[in-house]
């Protein structure tokens, strides 16, 4: 059994945010019932389908359960209204406002179930100019500074993670804030409410190193002064690799390693803090000479000398490195109707509470009738809900 086997959470989200945070904890034992309107939550549409489930849905909501409900009937709120009463946690993430006005707020589910865990997500918070405004994840990195810390080295442009970059992030904030409220609600008995924005969730993530010429209002400076440090990228002969050092130690490898013992007692790399001063003449130093190799040769050498180092792979590589086979990290399992399907499997690995993937993604109100019959409706109710359009099964 996972951690939190016995637990019950009604997701109401879409798209990404919410959806990953719900399938997290589905990983971790959680049974997750996804509530969608009838028509199937936006995800569903965006990419080509395999058994009729897009990629990127299947990922999101593996491991759930599917009711497709029409929530503008009083049908629709009649039976999420009975979900709700013994759920443990309930997860949206529609613009503020939205979801009490279509009659699920908090203090209205509270009422019914004083142990929920009530879960918000937002782009901007519930003030201010923007949080009304309809956002996805460039705008939120347009503003959390994403496009400044990925701008271009040389020409200043701006430039955007490749990546649902900001979703994803606000995913992992609030399962672990769902952890820590089920934790808190162990002692006190009692439920709350959990509000997180993507803006607020994205520069908390990048303040530690990327904010750092902000921390101290007295010495501020402009972080981009000190944005020189990454970007490790090296080109070999046959192909591009990373290396990179910070202690005293690790130079002296990276200078035996290109043979460059010269530069050990250059003032301008002697310690950590000349290095750091000096990166962008260190890093074309250093390119320079890793250019003069292959790939496998200056990697050798590097591994012995303890140079933190690996090759750059490309995303069908994964499937085969040495090291992502041996932690097991992509898991393929077999499932009717699709095939292997290849998934990473979940990152915290539990000595006595395994996190597992539970099942494929949901094909649309897959299991509606089952969650119905659970919830005492008979066969003929069920039928005249479908015949009416307020449940919808595939």
């Amino acid at each position: 059994m996972g951690a939190l086997d016995g637990l019950k959470i009604l997701d109401l989200t879409s798209m990404v945010s919410g959806p990953v945070a719900a399938m997290m904890l589905a990983d971790q034992g959680a049974r997750v019932i996804k509530v969608e309107p009838t028509s199937g939550e936006q995800m569903r549409h965006i990419g080509s389908k395999h058994n009729d489930i897009t990629a990127a849905f299947f990922s999101c909501n593996r491991g759930k359960e599917s009711i497709a409900l029409d929530l503008k009937s009083d049908a629709g709120k009649d039976i999420l209204l009975k979900l709700a009463k013994d759920a443990d946690v309930f997860i949206q993430n529609f613009r503020p406002g939205a979801i009490d006005r279509m009659g699920f707020g908090e203090a209205l589910l509270r009422s019914a179930n004083e142990r929920l865990i009530y879960v918000s997500i937002s782009g901007f918070g519930d003030q201010g100019p923007y949080a009304d405004k309809r956002v996805y994840d460039p705008i939120v990195q347009a503003l959390s500074g994403a496009t400044d810390i990925q701008a271009d080295r040389v020409t200043g442009k701006p430039n955007m993670f490749r990546i649902i970059l900001a979703d994803k992030v606000t995913a992992l904030t609030a399962a672990q804030a769902i952890s820590s409220a089920l934790y808190a609600r162990e002692k006190s008995g009692r439920g709350q409410h959990i509000q997180l924005s993507m803006l607020d969730t994205m520069l908390s993530f990048f303040w530690p190193e990327g904010m750092g010429g902000l921390t101290y209002a007295e010495r501020e400076f402009d972080p981009k002064q000190a944005g020189g440090a990454m970007d490790l990228i090296y080109e070999t002969q046959d192909r591009h690799i990373t290396a990179g050092v910070i202690s005293d130690k690790e130079w002296l490898g990276m200078c035996r390693a290109l043979g460059r013992e010269d530069w050990i007692e250059d003032e301008r790399f002697a310690t950590a803090s000349a290095r750091f001063k000096n990166v962008s003449e260190r890093k074309q130093l250093t390119a320079a000479e890793i250019c003069k190799w292959s790939s496998a040769e200056i990697l050798q050498r590097f591994e012995n000398e303890g140079v933190p180092c690996a090759p750059l792979l490309d995303r069908t590589e994964l499937l085969d490195h040495e090291q992502i086979n041996a932690n097991g990290s992509i898991s393929r399992i077999d499932y009717p109707g699709f095939g292997e399907v290849r998934q990473a499997r979940p990152a915290a690995q539990f000595s006595d509470t395994p996190s597992s993937i539970a099942g494929p993604g949901p094909k649309l109100g897959q299991h509606g009738v089952s969650v119905l019959t659970e919830l005492g409706f008979d066969v003929e109710e069920i039928e005249a809900l479908i015949r009416n359009k307020t449940l919808r099964v595939e």
